[in-house]
């Protein structure tokens, strides 16, 4: 059973959710999305797919709620599921800490769960888990896939918004990259500066950006920009077909794939997995046998939180070496920075 809010006033919100579908299931969970909420083909569908399968697997009541387009909102959102009688709640996103960290005070009988953020000083008897990711391990595995691939000698990676966490995600790739060719040729640009943090939904900027380092001589692409990415799709194909030569862009977080449209498959190499949706579910599965803990967790190569996606075939002919690397990372023979 589902409940969907979307950039709604609190008043609003709240008339929506008490005439809206309610009783059902015992375990009421709420998952209060980023700006772009579900399809955006990224961070948040990669959440949704983990709510969607706690909804079909374990028969919780899920309920969706989703910010303004300024994320002014996100603390009223927290409060009004809290307010509603959910007993867990995610934030999705790192700009949920602070107020998650509020909302986790403010209602200490219900229990959170922050997605790619951090709280200080959680520990196993908080109301609050912090979820983590090591990005930057996955990456590696897309920046080999880059090197390997490319004929040009020169890839590129398009941030978001330059902050720390995306800074893994260049970091990674960089390394994996450098470490099939130490020569490699690497273009770096970022949409946006903190504290706008609009690099995560511009699409018209990201196929701008895209096209720039396609036209330098860049093949492959990398993007950790959220729903921006799909304007390196349109850009890949666009320059692909203009030039009458082949490059490649490489999506995140999701299968983008799977998720961003037929038309721009033959164009995307592979996709960083960051499995959002494997941290909801065990999170909502955990609280279903009692066993919730908050605190901090990362999911990392070591238990497939993160990785690369095959989809196409595209990476068929490198993926013993792309599998040799993920060994050798987990092993701990080949270190991955996390700072570019």
């Amino acid at each position: 059973m589902k409940k969907r809010i979307i950039g709604l006033s609190i008043l609003t919100a709240l008339a929506l959710v008490v005439a809206g579908c309610g009783g059902g299931d015992d375990t009421s969970v709420y998952v209060v999305f980023d700006i772009g909420g579900r399809g955006d083909q990224s961070f948040n569908d990669a959440a949704a797919a983990g709510l969607d399968r706690a909804t079909e697997d374990l028969g919780v009541t899920s309920s969706e709620l989703e910010p303004t387009a300024g994320g002014e909102n996100r603390d009223d959102l927290l409060n009004l599921a809290a307010e509603d009688g959910a007993q867990l709640v995610f934030g999705v996103g790192f700009l949920f800490a602070d107020s998650i960290a509020g909302a986790a005070a403010a209602y200490p009988e219900t229990n959170f769960g922050l997605i790619d953020g951090f709280v200080p000083d959680l520990t196993a008897d908080s109301n609050l888990v912090a979820l983590g990711f090591a990005e930057h391990e996955g990456s590696f595995l897309v920046g080999a896939a880059a090197a390997l691939k490319s004929t040009s000698g020169r890839v590129g990676f398009i941030g978001g918004v330059e902050i720390d966490l995306i800074k893994k995600f260049e970091a990674g790739f960089i390394t994996g990259a450098r470490h099939i060719n130490p020569a490699i040729e690497i273009d770096i640009k970022y949409i946006s500066q903190p504290p706008d943090f609009a690099g995560f939904t511009d699409p018209a900027k990201g196929k701008e950006i895209g096209a720039a380092m396609y036209q330098a001589g860049a093949d492959v692409v990398y993007h950790a920009a959220g729903s921006s990415g799909g304007g390196l799709f349109q850009a890949a194909k666009e320059h692909s077909e203009s030039t009458g030569s082949h490059v490649w862009a490489i999506g995140v977080d999701s299968d983008q794939y799977l998720t961003a449209g037929e038309e721009f498959q033959p164009y995307i190499l592979t996709s960083m997995l960051k499995r959002v949706d494997v941290a909801v579910f065990q999170t909502i599965s955990a609280f279903v046998d009692d066993a919730f803990a908050g605190g901090y967790r990362t999911f990392s190569l070591a238990d497939d939180g993160v990785g690369y996606a095959a989809s196409g075939g595209h990476v068929d002919d490198i993926a013993g070496q792309l599998d040799d690397l993920k060994a050798q990372i987990v092993s701990g023979a080949i270190p991955v920075p996390e700072t570019p």
